[in-house]
């Protein structure tokens, strides 16, 4: 029982501390700091299929399968919005005059 209770533990001084580190990041460091975290993302999703791979009853499974999923849209959508990013920083090209396209 005391296995559980340090696991929750560790869990809210993880969260906690994660809360009051972002919370005092300013706020032209979120992008490339959420670019990066996109890293973190797969390893959570690495993570939930190696639960998913230990899991024996329909309940874990259930949950497993829950935990890739949310995973892998996490970690696809941390991809997609630093694209999103990295396309305001491009220099837009100027538009061709109609004369030089005919």
């Amino acid at each position: 029982m005391l296995d559980g209770f340090l696991a929750l533990y560790i869990f809210m001084l993880a969260a906690f501390t994660g809360y009051e580190i972002i919370a005092r990041v300013p706020v032209i460091l979120h992008t490339p700091l959420m670019s990066g975290s996109n890293f973190i993302h797969g390893i959570v999703l690495v993570g939930a299929m190696i639960a998913l791979g230990h899991a024996h009853t329909s309940f874990e499974l259930a949950i497993g399968f829950i935990g890739v999923l949310l995973g892998a849209g996490n970690a696809a959508g941390g991809y997609v919005v630093t694209e999103r990013m990295l396309e305001m920083f491009k220099t837009s090209k100027p538009a061709p005059d109609s004369k030089e396209a005919k």
